[in-house]
């Protein structure tokens, strides 16, 4: 069969992917989508953000009827139909699942080609027998779950955040590896539906890479929820229904959930044969996502940045772009916003205090603010949590942290002060209603004006300018 010619050859039906296609084909272009599964959508959809946001809200309402009594309603234990709540997940997946059907894009202009691709040039790929010659190519093949290297491993049938939405009962005992936001979130859901749930992080706290404050926040309302945290803790061995936690003993289990990371899925791909880099299977690309072929771009998980669905948008707008238009977008990753969706909700954008200080040092404005004193918080009786805004020397808002309800919400115009370069005080000058849990970041800096005001190099300007005010009005 002769080459069929195309303007951008994308592999990878999930979000970067879809998103690319979609775009390109909007502008015109010839465009090509090779998605190896039958139904694109990819992580996000089948096995991410969609099911376990689902599975979040129902935990939530279980955990709500439990906590009833705190706002004086009585008090109901939920019966928990496990098989009703996965009906609810598979529910929401095919609610949304038109969104990213074979059958939208063909409507929008792409043609989808079920299978496996690899190159088989610096400007061909091979696809279920067809070969197509490109002029640019994205790869946008996400990545897959990683599994330690834990003895016995290998011999017990083992759940990631992939295969956890098979399970048809909920485990009696469930046992997490790793703390990070899929554990934490998995973690904080299946003991509100009632499994009795051990989470082994083996660094000394969750959430690693967030406010080490925000961390343990989560930890205290993991284990308020009744959930066992074994942090510092490593796993030696694993055997059937139980493993070897160092310096704990036994953790005995019904099923075992690895949520310990991810890897690049650049398997397959035969990326040597178009002339595309790699460092420990990651994708290398430049600023502008290209990578070490010019004429083919990367992005999502695959290149290894930050694995989030709108991260993988944000790096398909950008490199459609550039591939078919010659620009030369670039991303910034440090105003990128994430949540994680625990209770409390985490969100973060930009810099935590401890990177701001490795490039300011003691120059490195921080302040927080409590939720506790929040209005909307006390009246909604959820006044876990605080707000955090960091600041450069020049009192430049350059990363915050939320971690309270609606934190998620919330963050969102913080990354718009961080791209823009915006002041703390910016923060604080725009007008939020009134009471709402999006005033929290505001009053933070408030707080960071009140302390301005305070520091005794401001006090030798305005205590003059009010004296003389005072005077000038008698």
């Amino acid at each position: 069969m002769a080459d069929r010619k195309v303007d951008l050859f994308v592999i990878g039906g999930g979000t970067a992917g879809l998103v690319a296609s979609l775009i390109a084909a909007g502008a015109g272009a010839r465009v090509v989508l090779a998605e190896r599964s039958a139904a694109p959508g990819g992580d996000c959809l089948w096995t991410g953000c969609v099911p376990s946001k689902a599975l979040i809200a129902a935990a939530t309402r279980a955990h709500d009827m439990r906590t009833a009594p705190d706002v004086g309603i009585g008090r109901a234990d939920p019966r928990i139909d496990f098989a009703a709540v996965m009906e609810h997940v598979r529910g929401a997946q095919r609610r949304l699942a038109p969104h990213d059907s074979s059958e939208r894009l063909r409507s929008e202009g792409v043609e989808v080609v079920q299978g496996t691709a690899r190159f088989t040039g610096e400007r061909t790929a091979e696809v279920s027998g067809r070969t197509f010659r490109f002029r640019r190519a994205f790869i946008a093949t996400g990545s897959r779950p990683a599994i330690l290297p834990i003895p016995g491993i290998d011999e017990v049938d083992v759940l990631t955040n992939e295969s956890v939405w098979d399970l048809r009962e909920l485990p009696q005992r469930l046992v997490i590896i790793g703390g990070g936001p899929i554990g934490c979130e998995l973690g904080q859901a299946f003991a509100r539906l009632g499994s009795a749930v051990t989470l082994i992080e083996a660094t000394d706290r969750l959430l690693g890479k967030e406010e080490p404050r925000a961390g343990s926040l989560v930890r205290e309302r993991l284990e308020s929820d009744g959930a066992t945290v074994l942090a510092g803790a490593r796993v030696s061995s694993v055997s059937a229904g139980r493993l070897e936690v160092e310096g704990h003993g036994d953790a005995p289990f019904d099923r075992l959930l690895v949520a310990a990371g991810r890897h690049a899925e650049s398997d397959g791909l035969d990326l040597a044969a178009a002339g595309v880099e790699t460092r420990q299977g990651k994708v290398t690309v430049d600023g502008h996502l290209r990578t070490s072929n010019r004429a083919v771009y990367a992005g999502g998980d695959v290149i290894g940045a930050l694995p989030f669905t709108h991260v993988a948008a944000y790096h398909a707008r950008t490199a459609a772009m550039n591939a078919l238009f010659l620009t030369r977008r670039s991303v910034d990753h440090e105003a990128v916003p994430w949540v994680t969706f625990t209770d409390p909700e985490v969100a973060r954008v930009g810099l935590s205090e401890d990177q701001a200080r490795e490039r300011w040092g003691e120059r490195t404005t921080c302040v927080d603010f409590e939720y506790a004193d929040l209005d909307r918080a006390v009246t909604a009786g959820q006044e876990h949590g605080f707000a955090r805004l960091v600041g450069d020397r020049r009192g430049r808002l350059v990363g915050a942290t939320i971690a309270a309800p609606a934190a998620g919400e919330s963050i969102a115009e913080l990354a718009v002060w961080v791209a823009k370069r915006g002041r703390i005080a910016d923060v604080s000058q725009a007008v939020h209603a009134y009471p709402t849990f999006g005033e929290g970041p505001a009053r933070a800096a408030d707080e960071h004006l009140r302390r301005r005001f305070q520091r005794p190099a401001v006090r030798r300007v305005t205590r003059p300018v009010l004296t003389a005010l005072r005077l000038a009005s008698r």
